[in-house]
């Protein structure tokens, strides 16, 4: 369970990744010049003493389940997207997730796809209103409280 010291530095430190590109595929190692949905959140649990997986299905498997109701800062949302990962545990499929910040925000690395082959994606770490982010990425598949 978050603290309150470690959600302050979830949101300061969100906050001051607003802007960083985003990555397709971004590395661990390339944090924190680049990021995808994934390698942000990564990044910014790893900052508090949080070890997740790299990729969004495997975020996802773990965690304590919440929802909207009880959303607390640091807690996670995944999301369907627009290209999904799916396994058997997540049929429908997860291909986004955002970091809850508070006050209705929700801070993530988001993108645009505009080639399918070889991928390449532009965007970057944005700050949107929860209702923004459920609109986009509809629907929301989990959420996770570590």
């Amino acid at each position: 369970m978050t603290t309150e010291t470690q959600k302050e530095k979830i949101v300061a430190l969100a906050k001051s990744l607003i802007g960083k590109p985003y990555k397709y595929g971004a590395k661990e190692e390339e944090a924190p010049d680049f990021f995808d949905c994934s390698s942000f959140t990564q990044y910014i649990l790893k900052q508090i003493g949080i070890a997740i997986p790299r990729s969004t299905i495997e975020q996802a498997a773990e965690g304590r389940e919440t929802n909207l109701e009880n959303l607390e800062v640091g807690d996670l949302i995944f999301a369907h997207g627009t290209h999904g990962h799916y396994n058997p545990r997540f049929p429908q499929g997860i291909g986004h997730v955002g970091v809850y910040v508070g006050n209705d925000a929700i801070i993530h690395a988001a993108s645009k796809r505009t080639n399918e082959k070889p991928i390449i994606e532009q965007g970057g770490v944005m700050e949107s209103t929860l209702e923004e982010f459920i609109k986009a990425c509809t629907p929301i598949i989990t959420i996770k409280h570590y």
